[in-house]
């Protein structure tokens, strides 16, 4: 039995509690709103955000963040992406050398264009840090639905740790060294989840929705590989897997933010209505910033990004990817008669 406490007390962080204490381990859920605790102390169910999913009543819920960190083999920071700085910035002086911290957010950060991780390992240096990704809404990981995912370490001792923590006969637990690709992979999708979400809400059909996933997956990889990513990757659970569950579900926040900006909501508005961080939005801007440091092409997102902060109408953006100059699918070198 692992002591593990869950830094961050939203949907994805209340599921994987649920899964760990299934397992077997000790579990501690942190918050700093102190009503949210209270909430789940009193309910032992996240009324707001996991309704449905109870939560054991040995399960520790605080807002100490000392308490939660101090003595725990695992830490899961599951706080959403545009607070991880701040949190670990909060959690650096509990944390012990070479204690495990497991980051489970998606995204990239728009100023530095760094991955979770990596600020992760900025902000508190003594960690040892490893991210957890996949297709994998909270809604069914707590309700126990058959689930794969997968785990990135620097070091095999620490993936094979946590794939042992984490692994039962719902969750099946795959292990990779390519951390960046991994997080690359996660953070994008949800920027062409938007789209596929727009598209959806413009009223348009499945073949809309393939050709999205099939070049978005394209556009994901093209990016991820300048950045040093490797295609098994983009090909795998993390890459195509994760996109094509974000953008079919509606257990989805970005493809629901997308529909609504696709029926004329603003940015804003479906931001409201969702009541969750849709991290794709955060994530658009950076895409385009590392587009353009590694000089690729990102017609999909550049879109996004139009509608998103250029008050771009959504049908006008999907006119233009579109008409767009004519292209081969893949640039083969040879096989033309």
């Amino acid at each position: 039995m692992a002591d593990v406490s869950i830094i961050g007390a939203g949907s994805w962080g209340t599921a994987l509690a649920v899964l760990l204490h299934k397992n077997g381990h000790k579990v501690t859920i942190w918050s700093i709103v102190e009503q949210e605790i209270e909430m789940l102390r009193e309910k032992h169910e996240h009324k707001d955000k996991l309704p449905g999913v109870k939560l054991p009543d040995d399960m520790v819920f605080t807002t100490d963040l000392e308490a939660a960190i101090n003595g725990k083999e695992v830490l899961v920071l599951a706080v959403p992406s545009p607070y991880t700085r701040s949190t670990s910035r909060m959690m650096k002086e509990y944390v012990a050398e070479g204690q495990i911290i497991v980051d489970v957010a998606k995204g990239i950060e728009e100023n530095t264009l760094m991955t979770l991780s990596q600020i992760i390992e900025e902000e508190i240096p003594q960690a040892t840090v490893a991210v957890l990704s996949g297709p994998s809404h909270a809604e069914e990981v707590g309700r126990g639905i058959p689930t794969t995912i997968v785990v990135g370490a620097h070091k095999k001792e620490t993936a094979e740790y946590l794939q042992n923590l984490f692994m039962n006969e719902v969750f099946r637990v795959y292990i990779s060294p390519d951390v960046l690709g991994i997080e690359l992979g996660a953070a994008l999708k949800n920027v062409v989840a938007l789209a596929a979400g727009i598209a959806d809400g413009l009223g348009y059909g499945d073949n809309t929705k393939a050709a999205l996933i099939t070049r978005g997956i394209t556009e994901i990889s093209r990016l991820g590989m300048a950045m040093g990513g490797r295609f098994e990757t983009f090909s795998g659970l993390t890459g195509i897997g994760d996109l094509i569950v974000t953008c079919a579900s509606m257990h989805s926040r970005n493809r629901r933010a997308g529909i609504l900006i696709g029926k004329g909501y603003t940015m804003e508005e479906a931001m409201e209505e969702v009541k969750m961080v849709v991290e794709g939005v955060y994530s658009a801007k950076a895409a385009i910033a590392l587009a353009q440091k590694y000089d690729v092409q990102l017609p999909i997102i550049e879109q996004v990004n139009e509608v998103l902060f250029s008050g771009k109408p959504a049908d006008a953006a999907v006119k233009e990817l579109m008409i767009r100059d004519k292209k081969l699918e893949i640039a083969f070198s040879e096989g033309w008669e």
